[in-house]
């Protein structure tokens, strides 16, 4: 049975300088608020945290790590705490980053008691799968990754009850049931303590087994990174980012389940005819994304990948992390629409660092890349100094080789095949000899004159 500490602050009383710890949440959804704030004040250090993303400057992990108090960070996604990047670049923070699907199976790994397993993942990405064994199974490089286990588990649930069964609420479930598990101690706060047998036994999500204390949260802020509220994309409203996700959308097939990655590919949700049935699914555990919700709709336990608000279309289903990157390495996705710093000739793309300059993290791209049936990448054609972005080959460290089939771009839509670059398709206001002066790449042309 659990203790029931009276503060935030008793219930981490004994964690201990040089402790290893795994902090639930996605971005700053589902977060232990009120433990982050006591193991803060409490001043312990040299901590290895095991977070999937680092928080923001002034609010999640991010005060933790900016007050010195972290000597490892264990994580997925860095983007959204620039401090966190400029100490990484300075060497003045040890970072492993993985791939999002391969740090939460490392977690539910470590709370099942299995050793470790080899992920069809970054095998040729050397940043992120150094000095690992490496075996091909079924034709495909695999890398061995260990299990991952912490000294204390922090998590977030909705209603727990004084026996430690958990809910949790839309997105929030995420990273924190693999979390619970894998803690030597698991310290649960809940927004709502309740007696046992309050909470329907086909209801709870993290039985109490692996809760060792939890206790009601005294207050929760619940910040939003980023504030997404429906808006009008009429066809003369659109930049360029909109023009290409509205593209992107013409390129769904009606029935398919899809992944739509950060940034300009989430914009994409907005322009689904809805006759085509589309499924939308994301990482942090919806299968169902709607359309970007209206401002009194906004919810901060229900966001996207890309750390925006969003809305559930009928029929969609929440469910945690484990399943989210399970559905994507299974081969369950039919698409995957995913942004990029660089894209080449054979497919091969580059989206999360620019070594010496910008570190982002791996986050999912690398699962969804490799595991998908079918990768659109949706980018600028060009930077903002004017450099292409479609290049004969990846300059930079590549999140996967050979995956992409498809490239849109404000200007036109390439195919990649065998034979090279294929220009299928330009925008109404560009030509062929426009596309090709701002492509690295040689392009073969068979192409249409489009509208987006």
């Amino acid at each position: 049975m659990p203790t029931i500490p009276e503060s935030a602050r008793a219930a981490i009383a004994d964690i201990w300088d040089g402790a290893s710890i795994m902090v639930g949440g996605v971005h700053l959804c589902g977060i232990p608020e009120n433990l982050i704030a006591a193991l803060h004040e409490s001043g312990v250090r040299d901590l290895t945290l095991i977070s999937n993303n680092a928080g923001t400057e002034d609010f999640g992990i991010g005060p933790l790590i900016a007050s010195g108090q972290v000597r490892k960070l264990i994580a997925s996604f860095l983007g959204g705490n620039g401090e966190v990047q400029r100490r990484f670049l300075r060497g003045e923070l040890d970072v492993e980053l993985l791939p999002q699907g391969t740090f939460v199976e490392r977690v539910r790994a470590g709370g099942a008691g299995i050793g470790g397993f080899f992920a069809p993942i970054a095998a040729e990405t050397p940043s992120v799968g150094a000095g690992k064994e490496i075996r091909v199974i079924d034709g495909r490089a695999c890398v061995f990754e260990e299990a991952l286990s912490a000294d204390f588990a922090l998590v977030k649930g909705y209603r727990g009850d004084t026996v430690g069964n958990l809910t949790y609420r839309r997105t929030t479930r995420n990273f924190n049931p693999a979390m619970a598990m894998a803690g030597r101690t698991t310290i649960a706060e809940v927004e709502d303590l309740v007696p046992a047998g309050e909470i329907n036994p086909e209801g709870v999500i993290t039985p109490g087994i692996f809760v060792q204390r939890l206790f009601q949260g005294a207050s929760y802020e619940k910040r939003i990174e980023i504030r997404a509220v429906r808006r009008d994309d009429a066809a003369g409203s659109l930049d360029a980012r909109g023009r290409i996700a509205r593209r992107i959308a013409a390129e769904l097939q009606a029935g398919e389940y899809v992944s739509l990655g950060m940034g300009i590919s989430s914009r994409a949700v907005s322009h689904i005819p809805v006759e085509l049935d589309i499924t939308v699914h994301s990482g942090t555990g919806v299968l169902g994304v709607g359309e970007y919700p209206e401002e009194a709709e906004v919810d901060p336990d229900l966001i996207n990948g890309g750390r925006e608000t969003i809305g559930v279309a009928p029929g969609a289903a929440f469910f945690d992390s484990v399943d989210a990157f399970g559905m994507v390495r299974g081969g369950h996705l039919d698409t995957a629409v995913l942004g990029a710093l660089e894209v080449d000739e054979t497919g091969s793309l580059a989206s999360w660092t620019v070594p010496g300059k910008l570190v982002n993290g791996v986050g999912g791209a690398m699962d969804l890349a490799l595991n998908a049936k079918r990768v659109i990448v949706a980018v600028e054609h060009t930077t903002r100094d004017g450099k292409p972005r479609i290049v004969r080959r990846c300059t930079l460290p590549l999140t996967a080789a050979r995956a992409a089939q498809t490239i849109v771009t404000e200007l036109a839509v390439i195919d990649v095949t065998s034979n090279g670059l294929v220009l299928r398709e330009i925008a109404a206001d560009t030509t062929v000899d426009d596309v090709r002066s701002r492509t690295e790449a040689e392009l073969n042309v068979d192409c249409i004159r489009g509208t987006f």
